[in-house]
């Protein structure tokens, strides 16, 4: 058995986790910037950095204490080292190399991203590869065919912004505050979903990747006509966006039959409507759909600390000069798609 201590600071969560190779989680801890962020309607990079400085290490000795350890009983160190907001992942990850160093144990450097992959893994031990996978956050939109460990293929991606990014955006023109993702759905609980005519961007199209820009313009002129109460206008482009991630994922399982299942995972798979939805796209192909607990979706330590655990087990370790990164593909092989550039 061994025992990883993974660390997270890519956005606004600053968060430790211990996790062993047998799927337990022994400790972990989040600390959200809520309050930071929340008079400027989204975050703020330097704020953020900052204040990964001031939290980590508190954090560190928390998970340490609670789960009875010391870092001498640690086998490796795993760290988001990238994509994300520079400043951010830079304080985990030099943390991650001072520790590492300090202790005399191995460093792992993470993609924040893969993270969110294999987490599903962490929760559920049946769920083999290659599996079929949405990645739905506030940075990203991607659909994957997760073949193994530091294996992916990509088959989708979004061209312009990500499903968070237009849930946080939404949320900010409709004045329903940050976190926007949670608020959008909130309101849009006692909304009609098809109360308000909005666009379906690249649904029906051939074309496999997601498009949302278009589809946040169209929230804009809506709430700015006037015409509509703001309930209609979340429910209904709150349904846009599953009606979007259906039709999309649609496309991708008929293109995987090899896929052992659906699996949803990042921040914006804790969305109530979006799982139901695509629970039954899964269904309807004959696949398991399996998604994270909901503590799982959102940025933690523990998702680092497990993609650490089988990066470890593969025998995938970094050397501490290994550099920070604000893009990383999981895919970097894809080709490029218009208009989504490096972080496709």
């Amino acid at each position: 058995m061994t025992l990883i201590l993974g660390l997270e600071s890519s956005c606004d969560e600053t968060a430790a986790a211990l996790v062993d190779s047998e799927r337990r989680v022994l400790a972990h801890r989040v600390a959200g910037q809520e309050a930071e962020h929340r008079p400027y309607g989204g975050v703020v990079p330097e704020i953020a950095a900052r204040a990964h400085v001031d939290r980590l290490v508190p954090i560190i000795e928390d998970v340490l204490t609670e789960a009875g350890v010391s870092l001498a009983d640690v086998d490796a160190i795993a760290a988001t080292a990238g994509p994300g907001l520079i400043g951010g992942v830079m304080v985990g990850l030099v943390t991650g190399k001072a520790l590492a160093h300090a202790a005399g144990k191995p460093l792992v450097a993470v993609n924040h991203l893969e993270g969110h992959a294999l987490s599903p893994r962490l929760t559920d031990a049946s769920l083999a590869f290659p599996y079929l996978l949405l990645l739905v956050s506030g940075g990203h939109c991607q659909l994957l065919l997760v073949r193994g460990v530091s294996n992916y293929r990509r088959l989708a991606t979004t061209i312009d912004d990500a499903a968070g990014e237009a849930f946080d955006k939404t949320a900010k023109l409709l004045g329903l505050g940050y976190p926007g993702g949670p608020a959008v759905e909130r309101v849009a609980a006692g909304g009609d979903p098809r109360g308000v005519a909005l666009p379906r961007p690249l649904v029906g199209s051939s074309e496999p990747h997601f498009s949302f820009a278009g589809l946040k313009s169209a929230v804009a002129r809506a709430a700015a006509s006037g015409e509509h109460s703001v309930p209609d206008l979340a429910a209904s482009f709150q349904q846009a966006v599953v009606d979007c991630l259906v039709d999309r994922t649609r496309i991708a399982l008929a293109a995987c039959p090899e896929a052992s299942a659906f699996v949803v995972a990042g921040g914006v798979a804790a969305n109530g409507a979006i799982r139901s939805a695509l629970t039954g796209v899964a269904a309807r192909f004959g696949k398991p759909f399996i998604a994270p607990p909901l503590w799982l979706c959102t940025d933690n330590g523990a998702m680092i600390a497990w993609a650490g655990a089988e990066r470890l087990a593969a025998g995938l370790t970094d050397p501490l000069s290994i550099a920070a990164r604000p893009r990383w593909p999981l895919d970097e092989r894809a080709e490029a798609v218009r208009g989504a550039g490096v972080k496709a």
